[in-house]
């Protein structure tokens, strides 16, 4: 038992079945679909949302990581299918890179740079917290949105929805 690490592990599982119910309402025919001009699609945003915890451990596994120049360029999913599978690979590499996590890797300083200049700097397992997990619940927060604003059932995350009530038969 790993104390530092067993927790990051079971929220991981966790949260993996919770993101995998909303990843299943994702309608494959609304794909395309944005709310607003600025925003990404359905598609971009429900892939990325599947994405974020193994692209964060591939970024997490260096001591630093640097913004690419012309930003991350989000790509759109093409089925649903497409989803729950590049989930499954998501989170299998979050789950390495947190099982390997020794002590004094965990506590090493991470560091984000634009460029050459630091622009966030802290323990590795702060970043885990912040960068991989946080990140991944603020985008299924919004894909929850997304899902209502399309009138599909929206499951329950932490407690009940208007569509969906865990706590009664």
């Amino acid at each position: 038992m790993n104390p530092m690490i067993d927790p990051l592990l079971m929220e991981l599982d966790t949260e993996t079945q919770t993101t995998r119910r909303v990843l299943q309402r994702v309608p494959e025919s609304k794909l395309g679909w944005k709310p607003h001009q600025k925003s990404f699609s359905l598609g971009q945003l429900a892939l990325h949302t599947a994405r974020v915890p193994g692209a964060l451990a591939g970024i997490l596994a260096g001591d630093t990581f640097a913004l690419p120049a012309g930003g991350f360029q989000q790509v759109e999913a093409k089925t649903s299918a497409e989803l729950l599978a590049a989930l499954d690979e998501s989170t299998a590499t979050a789950r390495a890179l947190i099982q390997g996590l020794t002590p004094e890797r965990a506590m090493a300083t991470w560091t984000l740079l634009n460029g050459d200049k630091p622009i966030m700097a802290a323990p590795r397992i702060g970043m885990v917290r912040a960068l991989m997990f946080n990140h991944w619940y603020h985008h299924r927060g919004q894909l929850s949105l997304y899902l209502r604003m399309l009138d599909v059932p929206v499951p329950s995350v932490y407690g009940p929805t208007a569509d969906e009530n865990p706590f009664t038969g």
